[in-house]
């Protein structure tokens, strides 16, 4: 009883920790922070660690630090890697939003991979509560992304999302609320952003960043070969003379370093569908695809999968997005949390 009158002053949260970011949605308000799933961790010389940055903050020190200074990222390949620095992420974050006071502690949604098992479950359900949260459900996070592109996974009838997180993509077949048939394909958009370090790297002995590599995916890549390539200007050590210097990359380079994690995603979609009941997959065809995640927003992508798939192929309106808001409205309407939370 005491934890339901504290619940009607708490600001109840549903959690999206990403690979590459974390967003939070907050009961009848909406989406209220997005920030870098990135820790700048200080360890002295007894080996402990104290957190110095969270977020965009931690960002801004991300290959510029000195060696007892770390910038950590607890997710990797859409897996949690460091409960504790992920636990100290959320602590900051849910306090930015919730304020200190314990006696509010929030109720929290949070999404997760299908294929979690059972000890990473626990150990997510513990850091959440370390955090700050009064009760934790834990939802099925191609579930989530469904909702968050509208699409009526209640229904019994299938419904295919692919999600391009940060760390790795997760192709699923949906119904009755419930996940029929699913695949993880590791990489994500991370994955193409090592592929366009280790191109240049490869091809131009230019050695860059993740952030650069990520700008130049931004600016230039595309998921079918470019009809007018675009150029892009990026800086780096080269790897021969060991000094500064820049290069134009173009859209056809980028493409060819990223294609093979095109041809990655178009795979699993057609391995997921012959693991799907008939029925199933005949709706799929009917229905086509949903495209979720940030890496979603690759250009052509859409278009790239219809090619190699055959499938009707659709991005959905807030990509990025997505996974939070449908963890959102699970946190909005009980009888959904009753039916996907596991």
């Amino acid at each position: 009883m005491l934890s339901a009158v504290l619940g009607l002053f708490s600001q109840d949260l549903a959690v999206d920790l990403g690979t590459s970011n974390t967003r939070i949605y907050q009961r009848g308000v909406g989406v209220v922070c997005r920030e870098p799933t990135l820790v700048a961790v200080h360890t002295d010389r007894r080996g402990r660690r104290k957190v110095l940055a969270v977020g965009e903050e931690a960002r801004a020190m991300e290959g510029r630090t000195p060696r007892d200074i770390e910038a950590v990222r607890p997710v990797r390949d859409g897996q949690i890697h460091d409960y504790e620095v992920a636990e100290a992420l959320l602590l900051h974050l849910v306090r930015r939003i919730h304020g200190r006071n314990a006696w509010v502690s929030p109720k929290m949604v949070i999404a997760i991979p299908h294929n979690a098992t059972d000890m990473e479950r626990r150990a997510l359900r513990e850091s959440c509560e370390t955090a700050g949260a009064r009760d934790v459900h834990l939802v099925p996070r191609p579930l989530a992304a469904a909702l968050g592109a509208d699409l009526p996974v209640e229904r019994p009838s299938g419904h295919m999302v692919v999600d391009l997180g940060g760390g790795a993509t997760e192709v699923s077949v949906l119904s009755m609320a419930g996940v029929v048939a699913s695949r993880v394909v590791p990489g994500g958009s991370s994955g193409m952003d090592r592929s366009l370090i280790e191109f240049l790297r490869g091809e131009r002995q230019l050695l860059v960043g993740t952030p650069t590599a990520e700008s130049l995916k931004e600016a230039v890549a595309t998921a079918l070969p470019p009809k007018r390539p675009k150029v892009h200007r990026v800086s780096g050590r080269c790897l021969r003379r060991g000094v500064p210097r820049s290069a134009e990359v173009s859209g056809d380079e980028a493409y060819r370093a990223i294609r093979g994690h095109v041809e990655a995603v178009g795979n699993a979609i057609r391995s997921v569908l012959d693991q799907s009941p008939p029925e199933l997959a005949t709706d799929i065809v009917d229905h086509g695809v949903v495209l979720t995640g940030g890496g979603s927003q690759l250009v052509g992508l859409p278009a790239a999968l219809r090619e190699a798939t055959g499938l009707a192929v659709v991005r959905s309106e807030r990509p990025a997005s997505a996974v939070v808001l449908g963890a959102g409205r699970i946190l909005e309407e009980m009888d959904l949390l009753r039916a996907v939370a596991c």
